[in-house]
């Protein structure tokens, strides 16, 4: 059978009953970040010209708009990744290294707000989505990575699968859609060279694309059954090793959307691990700049590939700058939404420290991604003291996890576009999400 089909078959049959009070519990937790990632990121210069852009097009008011106003189900989906993904606080999982959330999640909305679905059928779309890609990203990954952006390309077959199951497609019908899904899976990383805007395209584009998928293989339109293992399908064309098994090992017997990550610092999840560890050693000794020498950080090849930038020069490259966010954390003690500024970015104390980060590979940490996104720093002072940390799992990883009450509290910090009392009752009706009858109600609480 092919994988495709067995994807879809999986998803299909996958029911609200089926699902632990723990996956139900955790889905909710995953909504209820998404939404406050989009919100933050809805007033964004990228989101705001994508949005624009579509006001401009047009489109029938099926679905609402994180930035405000309605148009097409498929335009929503498309404005509404990529607000919820410049804010770089959305959800993450190890092993496949996507964001799943700012691709799924906003198919999924875009269509069961149209079609006046509910809490429950949201619910059980997203998990399936999360399964698939993730299980797609694993197979392709770490190679895959290098080149493609992960959120970007396995996340469109997460987004066409929440939109196919809400739409109720056949599973030939599925299987057509995965199929012409994989044929728009794009996301390139040279955008990280210069700092350029696309990353906002590609999980905008990558929701857009599954919806799309989606929507066409319910009138019928047809696409290529073995888009996965096919000689040039997916795997072939876009990873140097693939590990097939990865697609259905104990699919139906676990729920992947329970290893997912959650964000708490406002960077590139790469540099989360010194992050932490760096606002450890701040917490406990106060280093002050002067009285540091050198910081060595230790991580894996992928980290550096993507982070190893000594000179960022805008406020977003800084985030993907794994010297730039270690600087910040020791002579700051945290690395949240309101460090990424132009003050901080160009204040001497940080400049004067990055110059003294030296990134390199360990091959130990190296060897053990993409399982663990580990990391050691040591912080040499001018005394001769040295102070050596290492952990395996960044805060938010489920080994290191956050609560339910640290969740809330972030999605109440990110969301503070809301007046207090009406963020308040958003994340209650999403902490209560089983419960809602009809998910263009929701949506009307923005």
């Amino acid at each position: 059978m092919e994988l495709s089909r067995q994807l879809a078959r999986y998803s299909l049959e996958l029911s609200y009953e089926d699902l632990p009070e723990e996956v139900v519990s955790f889905t909710k937790l995953c909504i209820l970040d998404y939404f406050g990632s989009a919100i933050s990121g809805s007033d964004k210069k990228p989101v705001q010209m994508v949005s624009e852009l579509v006001n401009e097009m047009g489109g029938h008011e099926q679905a609402k708009l994180f930035t405000g106003g309605k148009s097409s189900a498929i335009n929503a989906a498309l404005v509404n990744g990529a607000a919820s993904h410049v804010m770089e606080l959305d959800d993450i999982h190890k092993g496949s290294i996507i964001h799943a959330a700012t691709v799924v999640i906003p198919a999924a909305l875009a269509i069961a707000e149209w079609k006046e679905l509910s809490g429950k059928e949201l619910i059980t779309a997203v998990v399936a989505g999360y399964e698939v890609c993730f299980r797609i990203g694993e197979a392709v990954s770490p190679s895959h990575y290098y080149y493609w952006h992960n959120t970007a390309t396995c996340g469109t077959f997460g987004a066409v699968t929440a939109a196919g199951k809400l739409l109720g497609l056949s599973e030939d019908e599925l299987v057509n859609a995965l199929g012409n899904a994989g044929s728009q899976a794009a996301g390139l990383w040279e955008f990280i060279v210069d700092g350029a805007m696309t990353k906002q395209l590609h999980t905008g584009k990558a929701a857009m694309n599954g919806t799309m998928a989606a929507l066409l293989a319910q009138k019928g339109f047809t696409g290529p059954k073995k888009i996965l293992e096919g000689d040039r399908g997916f795997f072939n064309a876009m990873s140097e090793e693939h590990d097939v098994s990865r697609i259905t090992e104990n699919l139906g017997q676990e729920f992947k959307i329970l290893e997912n990550s959650f964000k708490i610092h406002a960077s590139c999840r790469h540099t989360h691990h010194a992050v932490d560890l760096l606002i450890d050693i701040f917490k406990e000794q106060h280093p002050a700049l002067e009285d540091i020498e050198s910081v060595e950080v230790d991580s894996y090849q992928v980290a550096l590939n993507i982070t190893d930038d000594a000179d960022p020069q805008t406020e977003y490259a800084a985030k993907f700058s794994l010297q730039f966010c270690s600087a910040l954390a020791l002579l700051n003690g945290r690395a949240s939404l309101e460090d990424f500024n132009g003050d901080k970015l160009w204040d001497e104390g940080v400049r004067s420290l990055i110059k003294k980060v030296n990134v390199q590979v360990d091959p130990a940490i190296d060897g053990s991604y993409p399982k663990q996104w580990g990391a050691a720093v040591s912080v040499l002072l001018k005394d001769g003291e040295k102070i050596h940390k290492q952990t395996d799992f960044p805060k938010g990883d489920p080994e290191n996890a956050v609560t339910p009450e640290e969740l809330l509290e972030k999605f109440m910090g990110m969301a503070t576009k809301l007046p207090t009392q009406q963020r308040q009752a958003l994340a209650e009706s999403l902490m209560d999400l089983e419960s809602t009858e009809n998910i263009s109600d929701l949506m009307a609480a923005l």
